[in-house]
């Protein structure tokens, strides 16, 4: 099954780039780009949701530690 993909223009460190070539076949260089860029952007909610949770100015739902423990046990285990 194909995936929707879109084909996107943007700038990369030279270092980066060489490497990249080095390493991984023409032909791989997408997934490889597109693995990092998911892991790196679920690095990010990660981090927005933990600044919400201890942020005493922002309104959430209340979880008490073991709730909150639980949840990330889950999500450790799926990654």
């Amino acid at each position: 099954m194909r995936r929707n993909v879109k084909k996107l223009n943007f700038m990369i460190e030279e270092s980066i780039r060489q490497e990249l070539e080095q390493l991984v076949p023409a032909g791989k260089r997408s997934v490889i780009v597109n693995n990092a860029l998911r892991k790196e952007l679920e690095h990010i909610r990660r981090k927005n949701s933990i600044e919400k949770l201890i942020n005493p100015n922002v309104k959430l739902n209340r979880y008490t530690n073991r709730e909150i423990i639980d949840c990330l046990s889950i999500d450790r285990k799926e990654h």
